[in-house]
């Protein structure tokens, strides 16, 4: 019998802790706060409620109150860090890759809820950080965000908290970059393009992976995102480009390259994945949708089905996390299928436990796939 594509990978993972050990990742440049919140549906005593479980019932709620009020009873599950940048790096770092992150994670003080992440890896803060309520469902999450920090995320403050030669030092010595959040960092395109202009001409050796995570770019331009996709082809020329979407953002990108959008099966997204490849001209762009993961590079374009659970724990940071399993494959030399396959697995495993795994942990839950 044919052996399945999780224990494939797993006979892959051997000596994967002592190559990880060698990876650096560079991450950046966004932070948040969030606080991950369920709505009362119907509040039976003071320690017990019913949960609001889909967006739909929250809707009909809310466009019931149209013209009349209407009260909301939200209940904090946790508060944790957040931001695409810091939980993907906290990922990163949990496999044991060394991470160095860049991003607005408290000013002139770290603020406490990274403390922890600081320990695993190293950080320099530029800014306050944001804030998001996460208000979460069985079937989707309402993000709802605080943003005024983020407008300090700029290459002025970038450069006055890490010169310019050290931050060209540290992009040599790293095997991944990671640049992510886009949509909310107002700064990023121009930092993109000092990027490309005075730090990835200085830089020695293969090119290095740069995984780009838009973030849900609904709420910017047409035109913006065109000129980001534009600057996105251009990091390809110094870097091993990646362009991360989960599947709404794959068609908002779609419809700005002309791409009619895909329907949510595995075939369609893939053909997706290989076309909006084709139009950037970049190293690898893959799509995550809830239920499988789909990639297309110059190998090829395959998918992969995901571990999904109809009750998770958490949902908020599943896609950061499928893209730090994601770029773990690669750092490891795995083909297409594999690292998507553990990119389905670090999220299937994040949203069941809310807490990152380590290459233990990932090991014994590709074995129960």
């Amino acid at each position: 019998m044919p052996r399945k594509l999780p224990q494939l990978v797993l006979d892959q993972l051997s000596g994967a802790r002592n190559k990880l050990a060698k990876a650096k990742a560079l991450v950046g440049l966004d932070g948040f706060i969030d606080t991950i919140i369920h709505v009362v549906s119907q509040r039976e005593s003071a320690t017990k409620y019913t949960r609001m479980a889909t967006i739909s019932e929250f809707s009909r709620r809310v466009g019931a109150a149209a013209g009349l009020s209407a009260n909301f009873e939200f209940v904090t599950q946790m508060v944790k860090l957040g931001g695409n940048g810091p939980i993907m790096a906290n990922a990163l770092g949990s496999y044991g890759a060394p991470v160095t992150y860049v991003g607005n994670l408290g000013s002139p003080n770290l603020h406490p809820v990274f403390a922890e992440f600081a320990k695993r890896a190293k950080v320099v803060s530029i800014a306050e950080p944001g804030y998001t309520d996460a208000i979460e469902f069985e079937d989707g999450k309402l993000m709802c965000g605080k943003h005024d920090s983020l407008k300090a995320v700029n290459w002025a403050n970038l450069i006055k908290a890490i010169p310019e030669a050290d931050l060209i030092a540290i992009f040599e010595e790293s095997s991944l970059i990671s640049m992510v959040n886009w949509t909310m960092l107002p700064a990023m395109g121009a930092i993109w393009s000092k990027i490309q202009s005075r730090i990835a001409p200085k830089l020695t050796g293969e090119k290095r992976w740069f995984f780009i995570d838009l973030a849900d770019p609904a709420k910017r331009t047409r035109e913006d995102i065109a000129e980001a996709l534009k600057s996105i082809s251009k990091f390809q020329k110094h870097f091993r480009v990646i362009l991360g979407l989960n599947l709404q953002e794959s068609r908002q990108i779609g419809e700005v390259l002309g791409l009619p959008a895909p329907d949510d099966t595995p075939e369609q997204v893939t053909a997706h994945a290989a076309q909006i490849l084709e139009r950037l001209k970049i190293e690898t762009v893959v799509i995550h949708p809830t239920a499988f993961a789909a990639a297309a590079d110059s190998t090829g374009a395959t998918h992969v089905s995901g571990p999904f659970t109809a009750k998770p724990k958490i949902t908020t940071g599943a896609g950061d996390h499928f893209n730090a399993g994601f770029c773990v494959g690669r750092l490891l030399g795995l083909d297409l299928a594999a690292s998507l396959q553990i990119g389905v697995a670090t999220s299937g495993y994040y949203v069941r436990q809310a807490k990152s795994p380590r290459l233990d942990d990932l090991k014994k839950f590709l074995q129960t796939l």
